[in-house]
């Protein structure tokens, strides 16, 4: 019950921005309800007349009939007014949650994605939230409906026949009990519903994502079993749920027919001994209300179980919303940095797991102003940490990371990221034009500045060849265009951004050797002016870098110039010439 009340004081203020229109909904769901209530109380007026009289007037029952038809209006208004009105007010309250998670998935940083499935995040943003339109709108209007039903025939009944009415009500015990068994039962089997769809959507993304390895290696029968797998144990789950709300349905279908059945014999034992003065227009009209009374029931039952689906969902949404973010943004943000001056690094030490080895370990690195600086090394050393650490991709354990003398953890996140740039290995495009792709480092950029990119990047003639032109899609991860012609792109892009600081990440490993040389050409251009740090594993192609570190795991092994390095004979030149030997 206390996460009940937990979640319930969670989840209320997000009808803040809505509750006009929830009053508005809640007063229909009343008029609603009274109005289901009328009709019974309308046929009895009318037969207890009859009964009394022996007969009625025409002009009376045209008058009822009159008012029946004034109800049903009322109650069709209100109804429509909850099916429109209601149902736009839940499905603007699931996109307020929906941007709510997607603006915190934003701001997570690397270490967030390190730990958590794609796929199941999708899961979180689409599938957890869909239910939420139906609950936000549908569970406070129904239960109300339900709620002012009930009270209404109990109070109603008893101006009827005290005793008749307490023996009906006598069994709805039995339904609340059952209604917090059901509760308690499908509360854990509807969380590990969500798990287990969070599951297969993600493994069914690392799937598809994967589709070539798949088949190069003729593992579509592995991906099947697995997937078979999920699928079975999601079926279980289910199944599990449904048994549950059979074996609940049954009982209310027993205990809604053993009602109907004490209505009727102790309604008529009543009439026949005379008590309460009890008439068989007053037994009509118990056996009305009895109907009434069971539909009410039966929809608590029914926005029970939606209930519970909807307090899942959410509670999948409050565990993103809940995980801390350590890349906290400055209180006061440095209003001046000098990004054409050094960048530092000084005694950083840096794990990415809490307690995991670290990657780093007092590590202190300087790049000059202007200057272009290349990390080489051997893998797992740490070379692409520190390229992380400088836009605040991870922040470190100890240590400061230093752009002109402003820590890094004083500028704002966006104003230090739009002034960094980063050139990786494995590059993505998203599912838009070339365009729309080179756009993304300035959106807003003009045609002529789009194109004035391309070309520095050496991308524009390669892009007018394309069927049509700037305007033709690349593709899911731009799987339409080559390594070569992805690579250009971005560069265009970081063109187009035109940030201070340069990083680029094994920027051309993946690229043959005419796509290389193009690419570096760009690569060269790119880095003039600019403060720049290049990762790279084939050697020959920071030989000009103004100054070489050689990472290790124990830290900076040797440093200088490719000139300088060769010449001490070190750890630098064994590379060098191996990579020589087998390239």
């Amino acid at each position: 019950m206390k996460n009940k009340k937990g979640f319930i004081r969670r989840f209320l203020p997000y009808y803040a921005p809505y509750k006009g229109t929830l009053i508005l909904d809640l007063l229909c769901a009343l008029l609603y309800s009274l109005s289901g209530l009328a009709f019974p109380v309308l046929v009895r007026e009318l037969l207890g007349r009859f009964q009394t009289a022996g007969s009625v007037a025409v002009s009376t029952v045209l008058i009822v009939g009159a008012i029946m038809i004034g109800v049903k209006l009322i109650e069709t208004a209100c109804r429509y007014f909850m099916i429109t009105v209601g149902h736009i007010m839940g499905t603007r309250f699931e996109a307020d949650l929906r941007r709510e998670l997607y603006g915190k998935l934003m701001q997570m940083p690397a270490s967030f994605y390190d730990n958590n499935k794609v796929g199941d995040l999708m899961s979180r943003v689409n599938n957890d939230l869909f239910d939420i339109t139906e609950f936000s709108h549908h569970c406070p209007e129904e239960l109300f409906i339900a709620g002012v039903r009930i009270v209404g025939i109990f109070v109603y009944l008893m101006l009827i026949n005290v005793w008749l009415t307490l023996i009906i009500f006598a069994t709805m015990p039995l339904f609340i009990a059952l209604a917090f068994l059901l509760n308690g039962k499908l509360e854990g089997n509807f969380r590990a519903r969500r798990k287990k769809v969070g599951e297969i959507n993600a493994n069914l993304e690392d799937a598809l994502s994967g589709i070539s390895v798949v088949r190069s290696f003729a593992n579509e029968d592995i991906e099947m079993e697995k997937f078979d797998r999920d699928n079975k144990e999601f079926v279980d789950i289910k199944s599990r749920s449904y048994k549950m709300m059979g074996l609940f349905f049954s009982e209310v279908t027993l205990s809604t027919g053993l009602m109907y059945i004490i209505t009727i014999v102790a309604g008529t034992l009543f009439i026949a001994k005379g008590i309460g003065g009890l008439t068989w227009v007053d037994l009509m009209t118990y056996v009305l209300f009895v109907q009434t009374l069971y539909s009410s029931i039966d929809t608590i039952i029914t926005y029970t179980e939606q209930f519970q689906t909807g307090k899942s969902g959410f509670n999948r949404f409050a565990e993103i919303i809940d995980v801390p973010n350590p890349l906290t943004e400055p209180e006061i943000p440095a209003s001046e940095v000098d990004y054409g001056g050094d960048i530092r690094l000084e005694n950083v030490t840096f794990a990415y797991n809490e307690n995991g080895r670290n990657v780093l370990c007092d590590l202190n690195l300087t790049v000059k102003s202007g200057t272009s600086i290349a990390l080489v090394g051997p893998s797992g050393a740490g070379k692409t940490t520190v390229a992380n650490l400088i836009p605040r991709l991870y922040d470190v354990q100890s240590g400061a990371v230093t752009i002109g003398g402003t820590s890094v953890k004083e500028i704002s996140l966006g104003e230090l990221r739009r002034n960094v740039g980063i050139v990786q290995q494995n590059i993505y495009l998203f599912n838009g034009t070339v365009r729309e792709n080179i756009l993304y480092g300035k959106p807003g950029a003009t045609e002529q500045e789009v194109i004035a990119a391309a070309k520095a990047a050496g991308a524009h003639e390669f892009i007018e060849k394309l069927e049509n032109g700037y305007d033709t899609y690349c593709g899911e991860r731009g799987v339409r265009l080559s390594g070569g012609q992805k690579q250009r792109i971005s560069i265009a892009r970081l063109f187009l951004k035109n940030p201070p600081i340069l990083i680029l990440d094994e920027a051309t490993s993946a690229l043959d050797n005419e796509n290389e040389r193009l690419v570096q050409r760009s690569l060269r251009e790119l880095c003039k002016g600019r403060t720049s740090i290049v990762i790279a594993h084939r050697l020959t192609t920071i030989r000009g870098a103004d100054k070489i570190y050689v990472v290790t795991e124990e830290g900076i092994a040797e440093s200088g110039t490719h000139a300088e390095l060769m010449t001490a004979d070190g750890l630098y030149k064994t590379m060098y010439t191996m990579y020589e030997e087998t390239a």
